[in-house]
């Protein structure tokens, strides 16, 4: 068949033990086209898997294909359309600060939007699309880390809702909580699984704290008097919530912080989905 030559030779080719981000790109699509070939006998699936492993080991830097190659219905194909424009805003960072889930990332765009277009077997969507939210959410977690004054302690994201955001929680230098949650672009609205793990940390550690100061950022896309009104709505979002689980307004302080404080600096006008952020901060 047409994709014979491409997939025989990615079988005969080793895949164990992958270090660089080539490997891990040649790995990933290996198990992509051998799921393909072997379990769903879609040879053309697998000839676009076997190729873009083959040009990942010689050296090539692959991308997710781009949205317009798939033939995919508008209304599945928004969060996709996140999820590639997350991804492509951070390319350049994560192929030097985090290969190997920038690698797992791509491929499992690529097989999200397969599947999506199959609409085959709804399981298979949702493992490839968990896939990919899993190593964005490592992508952010590690760019984060960055900053001097943040460690990160622990993840607490299930990533099973259809969400490209994430909360985690921190620790800073003097032992200050904080949970930080992810927005997408242009956006204020918390998923449903920012929802259930902000709630789960309020929960768990009302009885002992008692202040909570939200702050919203965003990044520098757009003017600073627009974005310095969607951080206050962000920080006010998050308000809501803790509002809603019966945290006293006199306990709640909110500050908009515009583009002022990113974590991850970025020229002016530059999109990035780690800086699309609120911080909850709990004191004692």
């Amino acid at each position: 068949m047409a994709c014979s030559a491409a997939y025989e030779k990615v079988k005969k080719t080793d895949s164990h033990n992958p270090k660089t981000f080539h490997q891990h790109l040649f790995t990933n699509y290996k198990q992509n086209a051998t799921f393909e070939a072997d379990e769903m006998h879609d040879w053309n699936s697998a000839k676009l898997f076997s190729e873009k492993a083959l040009r990942a080991i010689s050296g090539e830097n692959i991308y997710p294909e781009k949205i317009t190659y798939w033939k995919i219905p508008e209304n599945k194909l928004t969060e996709i359309r996140i999820g590639y424009h997350n991804l492509i805003s951070i390319y350049e960072e994560a192929i030097i600060n985090d290969p190997k889930n920038l690698a797992k990332a791509i491929s499992s765009l690529d097989c999200w939007a397969e599947q999506e277009e199959e609409k085959w077997q709804t399981w298979d969507i949702e493992k490839c699309k968990d896939n990919f939210l899993k190593a964005m959410h490592e992508i952010y977690n590690n760019l984060l880390a960055e900053k001097k004054d943040i460690d990160t302690t622990e993840e607490i994201s299930e990533n099973t809702e259809n969400t490209n955001q994430v909360a985690i929680v921190t620790q800073s230098e003097n032992k200050e909580l904080m949970q930080i949650i992810y927005f997408d672009f242009d956006d204020f609205k918390l998923s449903q699984i920012s929802l259930n793990t902000l709630k789960k940390f309020i929960n768990k550690n009302k009885k002992d704290l008692s202040n909570y100061i939200v702050f919203g950022h965003t990044d520098t896309k757009g003017s600073n008097e627009y974005n310095l009104k969607l951080s206050l709505k962000r920080a006010e979002a998050v308000k809501q919530i803790l509002l809603s689980i019966g945290i006293e307004e006199k306990n709640i302080s909110i500050l908009g912080k515009g583009e002022s404080n990113l974590a991850v600096k970025t020229p002016d006008n530059t999109k990035h989905p780690a800086n699309r952020r609120a911080e909850v901060k709990i004191l004692n």
